[in-house]
């Protein structure tokens, strides 16, 4: 068994030095990737606190690391024009030679929409425009020139048994779950991990093409064997400012016992 390991860094209530020291001192101690989320607002504490926006991120994060895969955990596809992201996704690709994965997802967070004048349509409308955003952003990266300078990975965010997950099955290199509200964290994603499977069979894919991935909170550490057990190849910690690094080297020894 083997396992790769990363972390989300919050970019809420903390400022761009902190975040740069941290993105600096987790690539320097090894983990297999760095990752931001794409609000607007913070969705934690204090609402009117400190809060960075995802993409001007990424791009210092691509000039200032160098072993670590880069990436939104996740992307929504509803705040940008999806040729302009797949754009923007070339770039910073190429600003960091090649190691970034890009994270897409519908979106969930209401209030920043409302906030930046976006529409925030139901469900299946959200749906429906995700789909054709994720055909649309595939279809400019095969425009671009330069393309992408690496491989460019395409990971989807969601647990949506029906919609969410054959679209994975259909158009992702990599799946991630976040079951942060789970009662069993390990079984549901063994569970939505099966569904996936049967997604990929039923669109003829081989369900071993599709990187199964997960998201942690610092509480779920004692539950990242079970994930690694229950089909999961990189397993992410979610990690709030003032980004202590203890949880992350704790992952870094499992990672080690698991690939010796």
């Amino acid at each position: 068994m083997s396992l790769r390991v990363g972390v989300q860094l919050h970019p809420q209530h903390t400022g761009i030095a902190e975040l740069r020291t941290a993105w600096r001192e987790a690539d320097a101690i090894g983990v297999d990737s760095l990752w931001t989320w794409d609000h607007f607002l913070p969705h934690t504490g204090d609402p009117a606190g400190r809060h960075y926006e995802c993409w001007s991120l990424l791009s210092a994060m691509a000039v200032e690391t160098r072993q670590a895969t880069i990436g939104p955990l996740v992307s929504c596809t509803a705040f940008r024009n999806p040729h302009l992201l797949a754009d923007m996704a070339r770039t910073v690709d190429q600003l960091s030679g090649g190691r970034l994965v890009l994270g897409l997802g519908a979106g969930w967070f209401e209030a920043e929409h409302t906030e930046y004048g976006l529409p925030f349509p139901g469900p299946a409308g959200r749906m429906d425009a995700f789909a054709a955003s994720v055909t649309a952003v595939k279809e400019r990266l095969a425009k671009l020139n330069p393309g992408p300078a690496g491989p460019l990975p395409l990971l989807i965010g969601g647990a949506g048994r029906r919609r969410t997950l054959e679209l994975v099955a259909r158009e992702a290199d990599w799946w991630n779950w976040y079951g942060w509200a789970s009662e069993d964290p390990v079984a549901e994603f063994r569970e939505l991990s099966g569904v996936l499977d049967e997604w990929c069979e039923r669109v003829g894919r081989d369900p071993g093409a599709v990187a199964r991935t997960v998201m942690v909170n610092p509480d779920q550490l004692p539950l990242v064997e079970g994930f690694a057990e229950a089909g999961a190849v990189h397993v992410v910690l979610s990690l709030p400012a003032p980004y202590e690094f203890r949880g992350v080297e704790e992952l870094l020894k499992v990672r080690a016992a698991l690939t010796s």
